[in-house]
């Protein structure tokens, strides 16, 4: 499979004042952010590529979701440490990162998850979470998964194997196609530390790997997202390492 670079989509300044209407951090240039991010996709999808994002935090998936939902009805696997099902209620900080599958679900605020009145940009009964250990599924959190998503965390993982996992979340799309979600902190933070939420446990580098190969190499598969890895908490770049051989791996043919 040949690479190219298609540029980067500069996102604009950030500010930490919290919207006051919607309760979200950075609300307005979220949005921005989003609806650019939306455009370059779009065209890389027309153009029958395969966009493989590498993004900074989990908001970026309005962008990819607006820009799918632009086009028809996908699937979403959201591969993740943590559900980011979070509400400017319930979050701590007001980040759209927290948010960000409650956003394009359609739960919350108008000015994000209904850009161009297209919400939701995918339907709940049409994503998967996989991974996840927080919140515990054991939980009452608010932020767990709510009926009709699919959720698979990470003690599911476990317990029945990575490979059954896998075969379990693509059955889910065998009649769709689906966007992947892939937040490197879904990893155990002794292969990934360079995260800004490195809770203990989670999965090993051959865990993820198989999940992204099932996913990158299913037909229905129209593109992914890497986000959350941070440089500058990884100095030696070992981080870095691990994600081009996942990459790398994921995608060989």
């Amino acid at each position: 499979m040949r690479a190219e670079d298609c540029g980067t989509v500069v996102s604009p300044p950030y500010s930490d004042s919290i919207d006051s209407e919607t309760k979200v951090r950075n609300a307005s240039a979220v949005r921005d952010y989003s609806l650019a991010l939306a455009e370059r996709i779009g065209t890389l999808l027309d153009a029958a590529y395969f966009p493989i994002v590498l993004g900074g935090d989990c908001s970026i998936l309005l962008g990819s979701a607006l820009a799918l939902r632009r086009r028809e009805r996908f699937g979403l696997l959201f591969v993740d440490g943590h559900t980011d099902l979070l509400t400017p209620e319930s979050s701590e900080t007001g980040g759209a990162a927290g948010m960000d599958l409650a956003l394009v679900t359609g739960t919350v605020p108008h000015l994000l998850k209904s850009i161009e009145d297209l919400a939701p940009y995918v339907r709940p009964e049409d994503v998967v979470v996989l991974g996840y250990r927080w919140p515990e599924p054991s939980s009452k959190s608010s932020a767990l998964p709510p009926e009709p998503m699919t959720a698979l965390p990470f003690e599911m993982v476990e317990l029945k194997g990575t490979d059954n996992v896998a075969t379990m979340a693509m059955a889910h799309f065998e009649h769709r196609s689906f966007w992947l979600h892939l937040d490197v902190d879904v990893l155990d933070p002794v292969w990934m530390p360079a995260v800004d939420s490195p809770d203990p446990g989670g999965m090993n580098p051959d865990d993820l790997l198989t999940f992204a190969r099932s996913a990158v190499q299913s037909p229905h598969c129209v593109g992914m997202e890497i986000t959350i890895y941070d440089p500058t908490l990884d100095p030696d770049r070992l981080g870095a390492r691990l994600i081009v051989d996942l990459l790398s791996r994921a995608l060989q043919e």
